[in-house]
């Protein structure tokens, strides 16, 4: 087998496809798609999410401290779509799209209830990495539907049909 040198801006793949929520601290709610997104720590559990100071939901995330990470699966493929290409700037896309939300149990942020798992998460770093603002952050819930959670609940992965 012969190598070349392949391409290092996303060298990584497949990434997960994630829905990051956050809420500003003037209460309005938000929802973005997340391309840089993995595990950090395993005790405390900790996941990191990057996010573009240029985007909308930069600054409600870096105010308020505090975000959640939402699995998508692909029953969600056309919201998570259209949340990845609309700003908030120009529409509420929340609404456009119809978008369920839940309060979350510990941070100040929504969850989207359509997704199969969401993970809460409190900030406790961040990491400035070139294009991007790695936010660290310390998973304080997480929500899964019932269907993939065994006894011990343990979160079957395998269930969801990921995009």
């Amino acid at each position: 087998m012969s190598k070349i040198k392949g391409n290092m801006r996303s060298c990584l793949n497949p990434m997960a496809k994630v829905l990051v929520s956050c809420r500003g601290l003037n209460g309005e709610n938000n929802a973005l798609a997340v391309g840089y997104c993995g595990n950090c720590s395993y005790d405390p559990p900790m996941v990191m999410v990057g996010i573009v100071p240029s985007r909308y939901s930069y600054h409600l995330i870096k105010e308020s401290g505090c975000f959640v990470v939402n699995l998508v699966d692909q029953a969600y493929e056309e919201t998570f779509k259209y949340l990845g290409s609309h700003s908030k700037r120009d529409e509420d896309k929340l609404a456009v799209m119809k978008v369920n939300l839940e309060e979350a149990k510990f941070v100040k942020a929504p969850i989207l209830s359509d997704c199969p798992v969401n993970i809460e998460c409190t900030i406790v770093d961040s990491i400035v990495t070139g294009s991007h603002e790695m936010f660290v952050g310390k998973v304080e819930y997480v929500h899964a539907d019932s269907k993939l959670v065994s006894a011990d609940s343990s979160i079957d992965y395998s269930k969801i049909n990921f995009l």
